[in-house]
């Protein structure tokens, strides 16, 4: 298996393993797989660092019953992947429905010898306008 392979198997099985650990709301493997200074867009525009982000799962307020992390597409660029893929999930924020799907654009980093997310950003996927 080539660097190039190797580098991109990595990428890919640390978004199953963020994917999985949102779903269970599992804070540690949240903390190690976002890098220190990630950074976050939402479904809705606003812009989270990783504390901000991870503070809705700690505290309870964002509850997410489904997660699938589907179709990530990779591409490296040396130290750095950009991964788009598509994420549904069936959740609640402070009771309130926020369910969805969303096109999700990754930035992941070769941190040392692992790789980490740096950023993150969801765009809810809607049909073209005039269907």
């Amino acid at each position: 298996m080539s660097q190039n392979e190797t580098a991109a198997r990595q990428v890919l099985e640390l978004g199953e393993r963020w994917a999985a650990a949102e779903l269970r709301a599992d804070i540690g493997t949240l903390d190690d797989v976002l890098h220190e200074r990630f950074m976050g867009v939402g479904p809705l525009g606003f812009v989270l660092d990783k504390r901000a982000w991870l503070g809705p799962r700690q505290a309870g307020d964002l509850r997410i019953s489904s997660f699938a992390w589907r179709e990530p597409d990779v591409r490296l660029l040396g130290d750095t992947a950009l991964v788009i893929g598509v994420q549904e999930q069936r959740a609640t924020y402070r009771d309130q429905d926020a369910d969805g799907r969303f096109r999700v654009t990754q930035v992941v980093v070769r941190d040392g010898d692992r790789w980490r997310i740096a950023g993150m950003h969801l765009s809810p996927i809607m049909a073209p306008p005039g269907r």
